[in-house]
């Protein structure tokens, strides 16, 4: 499963040298990816294609005028392509070379002989929008002549859709840090993937040996979760050995992205139809009830689903009311009393939605559960305050018994960001050592990642196979230890209470309100976090009272959060230096520099 990512760079180089050699001054550097990208793609298309040409012709001049719906007859292998896609143009991209007086309306005819599914992709790329630029500047030619040289080695043969998807991410990030765009939300390293995949499918592998399982990425990107899912667990040399039939479901709204994605699921033999454009808050694209068994993403976080927010409001006015059954949950009061709510995050973020979403989508435990794996930055733990959209989130999952683990991953692991990230493993059908617990493992330490001889973006480091299973043996171990340690569910929530102070007179005297009672002081309000395993009283008792009297809580207006405060678990105290080490640092200092001004100033 491991990628050599280093036998790629030469033909990422020289597809880099495409937008240098061919597209300069004919497009804006913000504009080469939109040329690159299709072009590729295509390419890789164009070669999976080239060796049943003849076959797929034939078929096609024969039947064009007998039957209205050739698609079943053109994907065949006695009479097609063998693919779940076609190509009824007269051309291949190297015989589009032969007429160099009418490449561009070969090309355009070209085009347009790909089936409806590859259709999708070209669309979804605005690739015919470029057509006109290509002719008018004269570089047709020459782009096809770059795409179909021999050091743009592309056929699915050799280039497997992990390799692709690296080459696209590879690609994109190069765009982006050339114009200063944002990067790589789409891309997760290989080897997170792999980390993924072992602890979504080891739990379960000897249940997993054969029937028909379905997995779902709702942030697709270029599919490679999928694909790499379903390699893992089918491999027959790997350490599953699954024979069961893995159907592979995503959503991308992206176009480019979902473009890339169709293509490689076209190209393994996978439906293309159980991959979706469009965003998956606000128009999933799958029925509602349909439901999956394993569940792979790194959603984008830190990023705004306002527009989702927007389609999926049922209220009126300025009102905000998302009736949608995915986000109307049940979770507890103050008073364990269920009370079901709208749990929504900031509009700012929506990674928790995400999260909701797929929980929405899980199979019943009668039905063997569900299994999710998810990558999440430090504002999935802890953002937002007691009663809020974010802390219903967490107690949601938390009450259900969902949260198996937690994984801290190292710093500059992914290539568009340094900061911390965190792997969420969930289970609706958790073994019964894990039952109402949560395991928090810490792999930020240097025994987890090698440092990477030549950075990509801002990804420094790697996991290398043998810190995956080092990973992998402190979750399955679930023990206690300096990386790994142990919750009861509860743990992570609080009651939020309000403390109260009386106003006083110039006298020292409590004012009271109309009712007797003492008249709160505002400016001495507070708050105070109470653990939900605790007697609210008691703790008053002891933590308040003992240094405000008369003080009190509204026992009427209490609040229930939850937070996951990691980095405070595994938080190392170091001893602060005595004033005696520092003093003579000093004076040491002192020494080395005496003379140093007298020097100068003369």
């Amino acid at each position: 499963m491991n990628l050599d990512t280093q036998s790629l760079q030469p033909i990422i180089n020289f597809i880099w040298t495409v937008a240098d050699d061919v597209l300069i001054n004919k497009y804006l550097e913000n504009q080469y990816q939109d040329v690159i990208l299709p072009m590729t793609v295509l390419r890789r298309l164009d070669l999976a294609l080239e060796p049943t040409k003849d076959k797929v012709l034939k078929t096609h001049n024969e039947f064009k005028s007998k039957m209205d719906n050739l698609t079943g007859i053109l994907t065949s292998k006695d009479h097609g392509s063998g693919l779940e896609f076609y190509n009824t143009s007269p051309y291949t991209m190297k015989m589009l070379l032969e007429d160099p007086n009418n490449i561009d309306a070969n090309f355009l005819d070209y085009l347009n002989g790909f089936s409806e599914n590859v259709q999708d992709i070209i669309q979804k790329f605005k690739f015919r929008n470029q057509l006109d630029t290509f002719e008018s500047t004269g570089i047709t030619f020459s782009l096809l002549e770059k795409f179909c040289s021999p050091k743009v080695e592309l056929s699915p043969e050799k280039i497997s859709p992990m390799a692709m998807g690296y080459m696209f991410e590879d690609l994109i990030r190069r765009f982006n840090e050339k114009t200063n765009a944002a990067a790589g939300r789409h891309f997760t390293p290989r080897e997170i993937i792999e980390l993924m995949t072992h602890l979504v499918y080891l739990p379960v592998k000897d249940k997993i040996q054969k029937g028909t399982y379905l997995v779902y990425d709702p942030c697709a990107g270029s599919g490679a979760m999928l694909t790499q899912s379903k390699k893992y667990a089918t491999n027959p040399e790997g350490e599953i050995k699954s024979k069961a039939s893995f159907h592979l479901y995503g959503q991308e709204n992206t176009g480019e992205m979902y473009a890339v994605c169709k293509s490689d699921m076209l190209l393994k033999g996978e439906d293309p139809d159980k991959i979706q454009f469009g965003s998956t808050l606000s128009k999933y694209g799958f029925d509602p009830n349909l439901k999956f068994n394993f569940m792979l993403t790194n959603p984008p976080y830190g990023t705004s689903w306002k527009e989702d927010q927007k389609e999926l409001n049922e209220g009126v006015g300025k009102k905000i009311e998302i009736k949608d059954t995915r986000f109307n949950l049940e979770i507890k009061n103050f008073k364990g009393e269920l009370e079901r709510k709208c749990l929504t995050s900031r509009s700012g973020d929506g990674q928790l939605m995400f999260m909701l979403h797929m929980l929405s989508k899980m199979k019943s435990p009668k039905d063997g559960g569900s299994r999710i794996a998810s990558v999440h930055n430090a504002s999935a733990l802890i953002t937002g305050d007691a009663g809020s959209g974010e802390s219903g989130i967490r107690q949601y999952i938390l009450e259900n018994d969902f949260l198996e683990c937690i994984i801290q991953l190292p710093n500059d692991m992914f290539y568009n960001t340094g900061i911390a990230t965190y792997l969420w493993i969930l289970s609706n059908n958790k073994s019964q050592k894990r039952k109402n617990k949560v395991q928090l493992i810490n792999a930020t330490s240097t025994v987890f990642y090698d440092k990477m001889r030549k950075g990509l973006g801002d990804k420094k480091v790697e996991l290398s196979p043998n810190h995956i299973l080092d990973i992998q043996n402190l979750y399955f171990e679930f023990e206690e230890n300096e990386y790994s340690k142990i919750f009861n569910n509860e743990d992570f929530g609080f009651y939020q209470i309000t403390i109260h102070q009386p106003e006083k007179d110039e006298n020292g005297s409590i004012i009271n309100d109309k009712y007797g009672n003492p008249k709160s002081n505002k400016e001495l309000k507070d708050f105070e976090n109470v653990p939900i395993t605790e007697n609210i009283d008691d703790y008053f008792a002891r933590e308040v009272l003992p240094f405000t009297e008369d003080a009190w809580y509204d026992k009427k207006k209490i609040k229930i959060g939850y937070e996951i405060p990691f980095t405070k678990y595994f938080f190392e105290y170091k001893n602060i230096r005595s004033t005696y080490d520092i003093t003579l640092d000093i004076i040491k200092l002192e020494k080395e520099t005496d003379g140093l001004l007298k020097e100068i100033i003369s």
